[in-house]
């Protein structure tokens, strides 16, 4: 993978931003990464990310291109005789996340520019572009082509759903079991 990282402070800085001058721009390629993470990892940051102190907002742009993450679920089976979860990828082509002088954290994919809209998250999920035939077969209708990336968004959308809800049931049931270690569902 590459990594490429760039701070600016001062006067040069001020074509990214009127706060860059001040508090820096910083600017982050990520190219062809692929890592593993377990589920436990992500549920225990939580503790790492809060802070007492609100940090001063350094405007920066994070640009992840050709990037694949997967989550593996690592909690203890409920039944001993289930194959167990199946981990989640995350694959991303090309997305950018920009932080502005307001700490509002923008993500934007390629090729969508000035439609940007603020969000929580740190991470927007793209799934790889499939072609889809819309050719009618023997008398059945094929998908329209308009119809295919609107149902795309759809699927992502639900994924990113499943996903956020798998992690919120693994860290409530952590949380059980720091209290009750022999709680079982």
């Amino acid at each position: 993978p590459e990594v490429c990282l760039r701070l600016e402070v001062g006067p040069s800085a001020a074509v990214h931003s009127p706060l860059a001058v001040q508090n820096g721009f910083l600017h982050m390629l990520v190219h062809s990464y692929t890592a593993e993470f377990f589920m436990s990892f992500l549920t225990n940051l939580g503790p790492f990310l809060e802070d007492e102190i609100i940090p001063e907002v350094i405007p920066m742009e994070i640009e992840v291109v050709d990037a694949k993450i997967t989550l593996k679920d690592d909690s203890p089976r409920v039944y001993p005789t289930s194959p167990g979860p199946v981990p989640i990828t995350l694959a991303v082509d090309h997305v950018i996340v920009k932080r502005r002088d307001d700490g509002v954290f923008y993500v934007t994919g390629e090729g969508s520019p000035k439609q940007e809209k603020p969000v929580s998250v740190l991470q927007e999920q793209k799934a790889p572009a499939e072609c889809v035939l819309a050719a009618p077969a023997a008398g059945t209708r094929g998908l329209q082509l308009k119809e295919v990336p609107e149902l795309q968004r759809e699927l992502q959308t639900m994924k990113l759903a499943l996903a956020e809800a798998n992690m919120d049931k693994a860290r409530l049931l952590q949380e059980i079991r720091k209290y009750n270690p022999l709680f079982q569902l």
